[in-house]
């Protein structure tokens, strides 16, 4: 999983009216930032006490430690997103589908170990927040494919999932090890020696810098370990010490050669920064989770 899917799909028209405090996607930056933290510790890996399932009998979509999603709720959520997307789906889309319904339910799932309950008082209050007419609600729920009692178990499962998230976000750390360098990018490779000769010579690293990047010097700012996009970069930059240079360094993007400017042990992360922290987190626990939880998947 290369990109955090934040409760978009399973109950994503829910969380639209109901969901607290959910992050912003991390912004973008120029060329290599933004990237990946380690996530808090996971929960205690107990026998999860699943949401009130319908009792109707029906054929499971996967199963997710014991815990079932149906064909019939993720056939509604196919609608649904088709229905977002204006367009017929790819497998792909399908298969984005289904898995994010089992993060969401992963989250669900370890929200109820935490003691986290959803009761039916807890699913009519946040019902009651539209404040709307009950005709008006039951046209909306019509529109997307869902029933009372399929919205209302949607609903809960989704508080649940949305509580546990805000738990992992809530524990990221607001300070990290990071460094403030530069970088000039180039794109290829007799330049990127010629100018890492000019640099061994004595030259100015800012100044070099200016001439590929007038606008920002190739100041990178300050960012964390497994922040940047190009992870090849990381463990260069980070056995820098301060005003070092690095040799050039290829990747996907070109040509690098980077400087650490400073460093602190626990600095505070930007906003920008700690929003792609905790977004990374998530990721790195559902990673967690999906490697230590029993995921079978009979939909194709």
């Amino acid at each position: 999983m290369n990109h955090w899917r934040p409760l978009i799909l399973a109950g994503f028209l829910i969380l639209i009216f109901f969901s607290g405090c959910q992050p912003a996607p991390p912004a973008t930056s120029d060329d290599v930032t933004q990237g990946s933290q380690p996530s808090p510790a996971q929960p205690e890996a107990d026998t999860p006490t699943p949401l009130e399932p319908s009792a109707t009998p029906v054929e499971w979509a996967v199963t997710v430690n014991g815990e079932g999603i149906t064909k019939a709720e993720y056939q509604a959520e196919l609608a649904r997103y088709r229905s977002a997307a204006g367009t017929e789906l790819a497998t792909e889309d399908e298969d984005f589908v289904i898995q994010d319904m089992i993060d969401q339910l992963l989250l669900a799932q370890a929200a109820a170990q935490a003691g986290f309950v959803v009761d039916e008082a807890m699913v009519q209050s946040r019902i009651e927040l539209l404040d709307i007419e009950e005709q008006a609600l039951r046209d909306w729920l019509e529109t997307h494919s869902y029933t009372d009692e399929s919205f209302r178990y949607a609903l809960a499962r989704s508080i649940a999932a949305a509580w546990m998230r805000d738990r992992i976000i809530a524990e990221v750390p607001k300070t990290a090890q990071q460094v403030h360098a530069r970088q000039i990018l180039l794109y290829n490779s007799a330049e990127a020696d010629d100018v890492l000769a000019q640099l061994e010579a004595g030259a100015d690293f800012e100044t070099l810098a200016e001439q590929y990047d007038p606008l920002l010097k190739g100041d990178l700012g300050w960012f964390p370990r497994g922040y940047l996009t190009v992870p090849e970069l990381d463990d260069v930059i980070f056995s820098l010490s301060p005003g070092e240079h690095s040799s050039v360094i290829e990747t996907i993007l070109g040509f690098h050669i980077v400087q650490v400017i400073e460093f602190d042990s626990a600095h505070p992360l930007d906003p920008n920064t700690y929003r792609v922290v905790q977004t990374q987190a998530i990721e790195q626990w559902l990673l967690d989770r999906r490697a230590s939880s029993e995921i079978v998947v009979f939909t194709p």
